[in-house]
């Protein structure tokens, strides 16, 4: 049972809990255990700080970090940095990317690394609980600090920039905090926009995932093909623990079914489903391992070490294990998809349906002719955006800033990736439920018959010539409740 609050205390939050904290009516409350871990790494900065060098504190930042910052010019040090680094460009980012920003970097401050004012934690509790939003351009992150971002939000904290006006128009006025001028780079040395978005990329992933079983089986059904392929036995020989749960899955949907199998072997689509399907199941879990582990991790540089009573320079800024989860997780999801294509084709023919072409009313009629040519231009960009963001690197700040992993281009890459897939396994549900209509057959029982009845519910029964983009929308937006249908299953082991 989904509870209405979520606590940040800097050590359990899950991509979930970011989704929910970002589209959700949820209030977000501060662990006492998180707000005192951020006071103690403040004062442990101060101190450190007062006796030796720290990168951002008492020096310039990039290649001025062997500048000293003057005693007399320490408080306006802090301001310029955050003035000259709030300069990011093109168009705004979604609201929800912002708040699974906000709500990341509020339970980073609370892991107690970043040496920040813990009064910030307060505010950027309230501002998410107020509906407040920075304006965060799309560009000017790539991988190694979201700065820009984070600069903004720190001028909005000021007061120096404006909130962004809420929905009717109406200019918000948020909780202010003067952040000092030490803590400046504290507060914007992280990842937390582009782990945001990975957050609920793999949240999403996760999703629509599930639902793919869902939907494959249905278009089992109406082809009526085998269910010999998710036989035990063939995945005792070949035990990728993936490519098991999808069998198991499918076995599952298909319990209450007696098929006849109209063929010796079935397509790819169907036959090689778990080979394909599991694999992006795995990659998947892995990715929100790796994000889970990140939004909870002190990712500051320098890192405050209570403990040892020191401040250590370091890398954990850069989040190439995020970039490189979420490059896999594309090349898998364009397998699964382009098997999702092939099953849709399988669906228009009437050799598997036993329906007319495209399961159209009449012999010359174009039925569902149209669902695979929006299908497949779905598939070409998740093909497109399949390429590794990691590919690229960038040389900055006068050379001493030498590597870049990308994985902010990784995350915006998955989360475009995936409203192509919603649309391409949209028209396969389309193609199935119609075909089963048309041939005057649903599910026997189980939660495949339960699939089946929302979907048919909710979709158009007409079967004469008419435009089909409402049907796929509506197909879309059903996915969700889909995978919400399906019989729970323990994440693969990666």
């Amino acid at each position: 049972m989904e509870t209405t609050r979520i606590v940040m205390d800097g050590t359990r939050l899950t991509c979930s809990e970011v989704a929910r904290a970002a589209r959700g009516d949820v209030t977000i409350v501060m662990s006492p255990e998180g707000t005192e871990r951020a006071r103690a790494a403040w004062r442990v900065a101060r101190e450190v700080a007062a006796e030796q060098p720290v990168y951002g504190r008492t020096t310039g930042v990039g290649a001025n970090r062997e500048v000293d910052v003057e005693w007399e010019d320490s408080d306006a040090h802090g301001l310029r940095l955050l003035r000259s680094h709030a300069a990011g460009a093109g168009p705004l980012v979604a609201p929800e990317i912002v708040r699974a920003m906000l709500a990341v970097r509020l339970n980073q401050l609370a892991a107690g690394g970043s040496g920040v004012d813990p009064g910030v934690l307060t505010a950027l509790a309230d501002v998410l609980n107020l509906g407040l939003l920075p304006p965060v351009p799309v560009y000017g992150a790539i991988g190694t600090g979201d700065l820009t971002a984070l600069a903004s939000t720190a001028l909005c904290l000021l007061g120096e920039r404006a909130w962004l006006a809420a929905p009717d128009g109406t200019q918000p006025r948020g909780p202010g905090f003067r952040l000092r001028s030490a803590d400046a780079l504290a507060f914007i040395s992280s990842n937390a926009a582009t782990l945001g978005e990975s957050a609920l990329a793999v949240t999403d992933l996760r999703t629509l995932l599930a639902a793919s079983t869902g939907v494959a089986a249905l278009s089992l059904l109406a082809v009526r093909g085998s269910e010999e392929p998710y036989a035990p036995a063939v995945h005792d020989a070949c035990p990728h623990p993936g490519q098991r749960e999808v069998a198991t899955a499918m076995r599952t949907l298909l319990a209450f079914e007696q098929p006849a199998p109209m063929r010796i072997q079935d397509p790819y689509g169907y036959r090689a489903f778990p080979q394909v399907h599991g694999p992006a199941l795995e990659a998947a879990a892995y990715a929100e391992e790796v994000v889970g582990r990140e939004i909870n991790a002190a990712s500051e540089n320098p890192l405050v070490d209570v403990a040892g009573r020191a401040v250590w320079h370091n890398g954990n800024f850069h989040t190439a294990y995020a970039g490189l989860a979420l490059d896999a997780a594309r090349a898998a999801l364009f397998q699964t998809m382009a098997l999702s294509a092939a099953r849709l084709g399988t669906l228009a023919e009437p050799s598997f349906t036993g329906l007319y072409p495209f399961q159209a009313a009449t012999e010359a009629s174009s039925g569902i002719m149209i669902l695979e040519y929006v299908t497949h231009s779905a598939l070409a960009d998740v093909r497109r955006l399949a390429t590794p963001a990691a590919l690229g690197s960038a040389v900055l700040s006068r050379g001493v800033e030498e590597h870049a992993g990308f994985s902010t281009q990784s995350a915006r890459a998955t989360t475009e990736a995936l409203g192509a897939y919603r649309i391409g396994l949209g028209c396969e549900l389309v193609a199935a439920v119609r075909a089963l209509r048309m041939q005057g057959r649903a599910p026997a029982g189980g939660p495949l018959r339960s699939v089946y009845d929302l979907s048919a519910e909710a979709l158009d029964p007409r079967v004469d010539d008419r435009p089909l983009d409402a049907d796929i929308a509506v197909a879309a937006d059903l996915l969700p409740g889909i995978a919400r249908l399906l019989p729970a299953a323990p994440p693969p082991v990666p």
